[in-house]
């Protein structure tokens, strides 16, 4: 069992400043001090005990969705948002794959009551940091084939520092053209950027783990009121001190979800690629992904 980082001040949960980049300094500097508001609030002495909330996604899933829902646990009970960076398997300015020792030390800044999120690979490293008591894990999924979309309209229109958005932009000439590369991948640009199957499999392991709450962005769609009710659920079941009523909990999750505040927002809909999708994309996605939407629930066969 990886053990948590606790090279720390145990009241305002401030590390050690030294070679800390100023950007990180600031919001570790903010974080104190939320917490220590939501100490004062909820009339704690220090957050022990409460659990560390993680939202991990495969990207374009439903990220902002996931975080703008845990984002209102601070109005339900003594947790705050950590404000501190992604935690991430890829650089998405470089697309660089980090190391272990990296991610781990990005972990271990979480104190108990911390809100963040990520994209992580289910490791066996990371699946054993992320399952521990004191812990609340979410990952969210979405159909690929949706993600995939997501993918092209991010890296083309919103994203101008993603390692591939010059490519997109300069050497792809359409819509078209971006979403098959968005498929298949493009393994001759210097960097690792494989096939939508390749890139959702290193995620699979989070599929098994019991101890994490599995969500997907269709059913925060069109079952929010239900969902946010077992996301409540899962978060009391790991630790979470609930400060009322379930279902008044539920209208203030709901209300602190507005997917436009999102920077990457577009059209927050599921199953859009049935009309973005040509016979050509169809074909290209079935070769390449062969059983990937079955094993995931999304289709029953290949037949679609």
């Amino acid at each position: 069992m990886v053990k948590p980082f606790d090279n720390r001040n145990q009241l305002t949960g401030m590390p050690q400043m030294a070679e800390i980049p100023f950007d990180l300094q600031v919001r570790l500097v903010r974080r104190a001090l939320r917490r220590l508001m939501q100490m004062f609030r909820f009339r704690r002495f220090n957050l022990r005990g409460v659990p560390r909330f993680f939202a991990n996604s495969f990207p374009k899933s439903g990220t902002h969705l996931l975080t703008q829902a845990l984002q209102g646990f601070p109005r339900l009970g003594p947790v705050v948002d950590s404000g501190l960076p992604a935690v991430v398997t890829y650089e998405g300015d470089t697309g660089r794959e980090r190391t272990f020792k990296e991610i781990l030390k990005d972990l271990r800044r979480l104190l108990p009551g911390d809100i963040s999120y990520g994209h992580l690979h289910a490791l066996p490293e990371v699946i054993d940091f992320l399952r521990q008591d004191g812990y609340a894990t979410f990952f969210i999924l979405r159909d690929p084939r949706d993600v995939v979309i997501s993918h092209v309209h991010y890296v083309t229109d919103l994203e101008p520092r993603h390692a591939l958005h010059k490519y997109y932009w300069e050497e792809l000439h359409n819509f078209d053209e971006r979403l098959s590369v968005s498929i298949k991948g493009l393994p001759e640009i210097g960097f690792e950027f494989p096939d939508i199957r390749q890139r959702f499999e290193p995620f699979m392991g989070w599929m098994t783990c019991s101890e994490v709450m599995i969500l997907r962005f269709e059913d925060f769609i069109a079952n929010r009121i239900v969902t946010l009710g077992k996301v409540i659920d899962y978060a009391v079941e790991r630790g979470f001190p609930l400060e009322m009523d379930k279902e008044e909990a539920i209208s203030v999750l709901a209300s602190n979800i507005d997917p436009q505040r999102s920077p990457t927002f577009r059209s927050g809909k599921a199953g859009g690629w049935r009309n973005q999708f040509t016979p050509h994309h169809k074909k290209l996605f079935k070769e390449i992904t062969g059983d990937l939407l079955i094993r995931l629930g999304y289709e029953q066969t290949d037949d679609w």
